[in-house]
């Protein structure tokens, strides 16, 4: 019998110390506004929805129901559009908060008494993920992760190969399963792992992966990072998680840049929360 899940937990803490950046992107005043507050996932976008907006449907559309947003201390603006400004038909909300930008092993922790004993996805805030990767997720019937090809990332063209080149690699062996993760690797290093796939930052767990993040060290950035504590976890044998290999794009909403391409590829999306 396949365990499907219907948890989804969403990292929405970020500072959007990239996005606040500026560059020579155009765009609409509203646009502006939310990048110069590094509010990634409230850019309005498509419609003139916000960013979430989009990635929440995606969830509802491969199946998640129950939703949990790590959000910031005093980010009123999330938690009152989806407590209380929507109509949400199809995802039941709550709200976690990660006290300090620790990384974001660390925010997962703050969702742990919503995870609960449940198996759960975990996902980025700023980036949309397809629905077919989604649902895969949902059905594999164990921990696992979306292990994109290179090519299908830079199919789009949103995302550009040299970030790309700095993306989290996964090491998978023949029978299916991870056995490292190459966390942000240097040029040289990820020239030479350039035929290994790529995370895009979206797990399915089980609690096990709650010991890896408090055990994790502290990053070079000073931050307990998820793939990080993934890594320790499985060269430890703590975690064992199977990598679903998949041939498809991301929107990746980090810079300002992004955000005329990620508008673009939005509009003809519909979106029902």
């Amino acid at each position: 019998m396949v365990r499907r899940i219907d948890k989804a937990i969403v990292l929405a803490a970020g500072r959007g110390t990239r996005m606040r950046a500026p560059t020579g992107a155009t765009l609409t005043a509203d646009q502006a506004a939310a990048a110069d507050a590094g509010a990634k996932p409230l850019i309005p976008v498509g419609s003139a929805r916000p960013f979430l907006d989009y990635s929440l449907s995606a969830l509802a559309d491969g199946g998640f129901v129950r939703v949990c947003l790590v959000v910031a201390p005093g980010d009123a603006a999330i938690r009152d559009r989806y407590s209380s400004e929507l109509r949400l038909e199809r995802l039941e909300i709550a709200f976690a908060e990660q006290a300090a930008a620790r990384g974001t092993a660390d925010a997962l922790l703050a969702a742990r008494d919503f995870a609960g004993d449940d198996e759960f996805l975990v996902l980025n805030a700023d980036n949309y993920y397809p629905v077919a990767g989604l649902e895969w997720l949902r059905d594999s019937g164990e921990p696992a992760t979306l292990a994109f090809a290179r090519d299908g990332l830079l199919r789009s063209g949103q995302i550009e190969a040299d970030r790309l080149a700095r993306y989290a690699l996964l090491d998978v062996g023949a029978d299916g399963y991870l056995r490292d993760v190459v966390e942000k690797p240097d040029a040289e290093l990820a020239r030479a792992h350039s035929a290994l796939p790529i995370s895009m930052n979206v797990w399915r767990f089980d609690s096990a992966i709650f010991e890896a993040c408090r055990s994790v060290p502290l990053s070079p950035r000073g931050e307990l990072e998820l793939p990080t504590a993934v890594q320790h976890g499985v060269r430890a044998g703590a975690l064992r998680i199977r990598a679903l290999p998949i041939d498809a794009a991301v929107l990746d909403l980090s810079h300002r840049a992004d955000i005329p391409a990620v508008d673009a590829a939005l509009r003809s999306m519909t979106v029902c929360l």
